[in-house]
């Protein structure tokens, strides 16, 4: 019997083609395939991308542009995707470039033909668009859950602390006393703002933009106000242009997020400077505390000093989506693909930051008798005695003149206020009563009692305030 011949006959190959190959006669370069290649960062719109593809299969079925069969198996083949992202069985592949091709490959794997009817009456450009919109909704409705629970934290630790005097400052230097808790309830405003802008951030992000197509629209009866009901959209994208090009909800968030990031910035150099042996109005909890690999005394407060570098990044990732926007033609670029690095770096780094705080702040521990002490050095109450002449009948400008020329006469003999008797005061002012050296602390800060102000009754009422609208939220 005579040997067989080998076959000549060439390996199929198994290597997917592009889903825009038809019109190639070359294969892409491998170096290029690795350049484009997005499936590392989009398959975090797993969620949104099944979501969004049953809602259009199903729409398609209903409208009769595919057949209600291939409908359904397609929808049963994506519920079925779906459960294998979740688990931790989907293979993901970077030849097939994005999530939008990996789950149609797998979804034809599974079903078979009927999977090509999927994309019809879309683009990848409205379906991108769409799951990060959904994204964006839910990442807006994250964060603002993250802040709540921030907020929750530090108003916790301000009722605790809702008696505690320190100082006050401008300009870094001591001005006038506060509540501690007043302090600390300018945080819980300045969330509140943040708070804000994500829900701003998110109404923008709630509009379809799929069936706009690639950019123009699409050639068939499509029902887009069902597919935006069974996806939660309020709106539809007007213009199919706009729809596939507009990432400014994706700006929204990130200006949101570095806004937020930057007050927490600002609580943490406050930390950093509370806690340092120079202040000492703070201690740092031992599970929020670094030590040094040299110095064994050393404390260092870690946590607040990474917040601070981290909000120089969420800044920079603003920076990067707004620079990236500012020169795209409409419609869609491929620029656009490094709108979700962007986007997920500054949600990962906002929540991830927002949890730590909440974790940190109920153990920070504060020295009440040095803060106490603090709050009236330095002549922090000079302008509460320009204050009390001016209810003697004095012009404030004339009795601030009067305890410029106080305070530098006591900074000369070195004697705080309430060592100055009263023939030293009377050098200055007439109106002086005869008990000026006695007022104090507490009559300082009851003094400030208008709307706003930092008077034990008006924190007091702020803090009752603020427990009630956190719980009710």
């Amino acid at each position: 019997m005579p040997p067989r011949k080998k076959s000549r006959q060439k390996k199929a190959n198994t290597t997917p083609a592009k889903t825009w190959g038809g019109r190639f006669s070359q294969s892409s370069h491998p170096l290029a395939d690795a350049y484009t290649v997005s499936v590392d960062i989009d398959r975090r719109l797993w969620r949104e991308e099944i979501a969004a593809s049953i809602a259009h299969a199903r729409m398609l079925g209903r409208q009769r542009i595919i057949p209600r069969a291939d409908a359904s198996r397609i929808v049963r083949g994506l519920r079925e995707i779906g459960r294998e992202i979740e688990a931790g069985r989907f293979r993901w592949r970077e030849e097939l470039e994005d999530i939008h091709t990996n789950v149609e490959a797998r979804l034809r794997q599974k079903i078979g033909a009927a999977a090509d009817r999927l994309h019809t009456a879309r683009s990848r450009n409205d379906q991108v668009a769409t799951d990060l919109r959904l994204y964006a909704k839910a990442a807006c409705d994250r964060t603002a859950d993250a802040i709540r629970a921030f907020q929750l934290a530090l108003l916790g630790l301000a009722e605790a602390n809702s008696t505690v005097a320190m100082p006050g400052y401008t300009h870094l230097q001591r001005a006038q006393p506060v509540l501690l808790a007043h302090h600390l309830l300018a945080y819980i405003e300045m969330l509140e703002r943040d708070i804000e802008r994500f829900a701003q951030a998110r109404h923008r992000a709630d509009a379809l933009p799929l069936g706009s197509g690639a950019l123009a629209g699409v050639p068939y009866p499509i029902d887009r106000a069902s597919v935006a009901k069974e996806l939660g959209f309020s709106r539809l994208c007007e213009n199919s242009l706009d729809a596939v090009a507009d990432r400014d909800f994706v700006v929204d968030y990130a200006a949101a997020a570095a806004l937020c990031m930057t007050h927490i910035s600002r609580l943490a150099e406050e930390i950093v400077l509370w806690s340092s042996a120079e202040f000492g109005f703070l201690r740092l909890p031992d599970a929020f505390s670094t030590g040094s690999s040299i110095m064994p005394q050393k404390r260092n407060p870690d946590i607040a000093e990474l917040a601070r570098a981290r909000t120089a990044r969420v800044q920079g990732e603003l920076v990067t989506l707004l620079s990236m926007l500012k020169g795209l033609p409409l419609a869609y670029n491929r620029d656009l693909q490094e709108d979700k690095r962007a986007f997920f770096s500054a949600e990962d780094t906002l929540l991830e930051t927002l949890a730590v705080f909440a974790a940190m702040t109920p153990e920070l521990q504060f020295d009440a008798e040095r803060g106490r002490k603090a709050a009236t050095a330095n002549y922090a109450l000079a302008t509460d005695y320009a204050d009390l002449l001016v209810r003697q009948g004095l012009p404030f400008r004339q009795a601030h003149e009067v305890i410029g020329r106080l305070v530098r006469y006591a900074e000369k003999k070195g004697k705080p206020f309430d060592a100055l008797t009263p023939a030293e005061f009377r050098r200055f002012s007439p109106l002086f009563p005869e008990d000026a050296a006695n007022l104090g602390l507490d009559a300082a800060l009851r003094a400030r009692s208008a709307p706003g102000g930092t008077a034990p009754r008006r924190v007091a009422a702020a803090l009752r305030r603020w427990r009630r609208k956190l719980e009710d939220a």
